[in-house]
């Protein structure tokens, strides 16, 4: 089930096209007891198809582009926040306090990367703001798993119990997650059918001339977007001031797009927004479902004062369930899920080779608009589509789910599903360039077909530092 057919027919693709598309396969890539090159070699396969589909369609080809997936590209981009270098210099990638912790029974996967995150956890452990990873251990050491998750929701941070597939399984959110499709998707009015400009020229760009409202933070979205950016789109990505980046998150998914500062709540902004607003074709959002609501922008209001607008949500644990409000990253989803279980031991939890349901989910995501604007050209509609980390996750453990009704044991049982060389060189998929971050080295986007882009357009630029407005 962790294939391209199942990706493909869950964004409504016409299953005739998957004939385009042809695999290298590399064993060595992404070794893990779950399937986890299948699938993130499926959402790719999708996008890319979804891109070629959308291109042939708008440049009047007689056939959807060759479509090609190579294991090594895509692995490399799924961990393209490890590879990218500054300057030569490495990124942080997870703040001391963002990590797996011991408790009286059993285990807690926290995140705080960011300082408002940081600082709702120690407000939640009643520690002071200059706790340090020695004293917040032996706190944890003293409390149980699933005290330290709700007291650090309560406290609106990051926090949650590591758990079993069985007992993730049995949870209200699991069910509510299995009950929804992997990409939701659908029509929120009778917009009439858009009319696109063609397209002349090399590389194919099957989003060019199209406007995309970036309002996308870590990791899923903004993976959409970069993909989105090199298939042409203007992408505009816009953050509240009070919200900085990551610096080095910035450097990896700010491929392609430019970066802008508004403050929703200010006047003068909300204007300025509301003009972009009426030029966009697509808004991307990532934030907590409802965390948006408050601005106008849940999809139905979006499409009321933007007809024909395409409208695409990523969340952790979906829109739904006891925990459809919740804030979430892609290691508390593998900690909650039973994921970082089947891949850990008795002695310690585990994680995937790669943040693969942030990327995996990002890249089906940037699939379901596309697959949206081609549906738009057809019978128009203004559009929706949902992805959650979570449903992402359910994909993933479906096989070993299966495997083990049937008693034939669980995946993690026995050595990891990918055998071969684990060390597989991402140099092949690497290339540098000079930005106004400093020199780059960069992962290459996995995203091919014939006559299309091959790399950005433009490299990133500082977080903040672009005019609000559309090229």
């Amino acid at each position: 089930m962790t294939d391209i057919k199942f990706a493909w027919s869950e964004l409504g693709g016409d299953p005739a096209l998957l004939a385009r598309v042809s695999t290298v396969v590399r064993e060595g890539v992404l070794p893990a007891r779950l399937p986890v090159r299948e699938l993130a070699r499926a959402c790719v396969g999708a996008c890319a198809l979804a891109g070629a589909e959308l291109g042939a369609r708008r440049a009047g080809l007689p056939e959807v582009p060759a479509v090609q997936v190579d294991d090594g590209a895509v692995a490399t981009a799924f961990t393209s926040e490890r590879q990218v270098l500054v300057d030569g210099r490495a990124p942080v990638l997870f703040a001391p306090l963002s990590r797996f912790w011991r408790t009286a029974d059993g285990w807690v996967r926290t995140h705080a990367n960011y300082p408002h995150h940081r600082a709702r956890l120690l407000k939640a452990l009643g520690m002071s703001e200059d706790a340090d990873p020695a004293s917040v251990e032996a706190a944890l050491g003293e409390r149980s798993a699933l005290d330290v998750e709700d007291a650090v929701y309560a406290a609106g941070g990051l926090a949650v119990a590591l758990r079993t597939p069985q007992e993730w399984a049995a949870h209200e959110q699991a069910a509510a997650i299995a009950a929804r499709p992997l990409v939701e998707r659908g029509r929120l009015d009778g917009a009439r059918a858009r009319t696109f400009a063609p397209l002349d020229g090399t590389p194919v760009l099957p989003a060019a001339g199209l406007r995309v409202l970036d309002l996308t933070r870590v990791l899923a979205g903004p993976v959409a977007t970069r993909t989105l950016a090199l298939l042409g789109a203007d992408v505009l990505r816009v953050d509240a001031p009070h919200l900085a980046e990551l610096p080095d998150q910035h450097a990896d998914t700010g491929f392609g797009k430019r970066s802008a500062l508004l403050d929703l709540t200010a006047t003068a902004d909300r204007r300025v927004f509301e003009e972009l607003l009426a030029a966009a074709d697509v808004v991307v959002a990532g934030y907590r479902p409802g965390a948006l609501d408050r601005f106008g922008l849940s999809p139905e209001a979006l499409a009321e004062r933007r007809p024909g607008l395409v409208v695409a949500q990523v969340s952790a644990w979906g829109a739904y369930g006891p925990w459809g409000g919740r804030r979430g990253f892609d290691s508390l989803v593998q900690a909650a899920t039973g994921l970082a279980a089947v891949e850990g031991s008795a002695e310690r939890p585990g994680a995937l080779p790669a943040q693969a349901l942030d990327h995996g989910t990002g890249y089906l995501l940037a699939a379901g608009v596309l697959r949206a604007l081609t549906e738009q050209s057809h019978d128009g509609g203004s559009r929706f589509v949902r992805l959650a980390l979570a449903r992402t996750a359910a994909w993933l453990t479906e096989d070993a789910r299966m495997d083990e009704a049937k008693g034939k044991g669980t995946a993690k049982e026995g050595a990891p599903k990918t055998a071969g060389d684990a060390r597989v060189d991402p140099q092949p998929w690497l290339t540098e360039a000079d930005s106004p971050l400093g020199r780059l080295r960069y992962a290459l986007p996995p995203v091919s077909f014939d006559g299309g882009p091959r790399d950005w357009a433009r490299p990133p630029g500082p977080w903040g530092a672009d005019p609000a407005r559309w090229l």
